[in-house]
């Protein structure tokens, strides 16, 4: 492994949870949205992510040499929460059905927070491998002095 597999491996990581922080940040923001395009209250979503090989170099595959396997991570796809939403008694608010009740999002801010917590310390852990590979690349670079 050399110095671009360990930025790429962080920087990959990086980005997927900064797609998790702004999803949970739309969840936040929507959370009292009981009107959408598609008919009734927002639906929470969700990243899913996955584990993939990372790519060999063409001069590793000419060569024959067989690599460790590194992974990077990607989003494989963002899904709506299929849980039903949560009926709120309001019989004054607009969309309040025959009795009463409102369709609310189905977000829970509690789990929100925490899973904005875990986004975050995610982040902050990409964060410090990418500096540990930066600073070892910089005494490396100190050797030849």
């Amino acid at each position: 492994m050399d110095f671009f597999d360990s930025l790429h491996i962080s920087g990959s990581g990086l980005s997927a949870q900064r797609l998790r922080m702004n999803l949970i940040s739309n969840n936040l923001a929507n959370v009292n949205t009981t009107r959408t395009d598609e008919g009734g209250p927002y639906k929470k979503k969700e990243a899913i992510f996955e584990a993939r090989e990372y790519p060999q170099k063409f001069q590793n595959i000419l060569s024959g040499q067989i690599e460790s396997k590194l992974s990077e991570v990607k989003v494989l796809e963002i899904v709506e929460s299929s849980s039903p939403p949560v009926l709120k008694y309001d019989p004054g608010h607009p969309d309040a059905n025959k009795k009463g009740f409102v369709a609310m999002p189905n977000v829970n801010l509690v789990e929100e927070m925490v899973n904005m917590i875990s986004a975050t310390r995610s982040y902050e852990a990409n964060v410090a491998a990418l500096n540990a590979a930066k600073k070892m690349a910089l005494k490396a670079l100190e050797i030849g002095k």
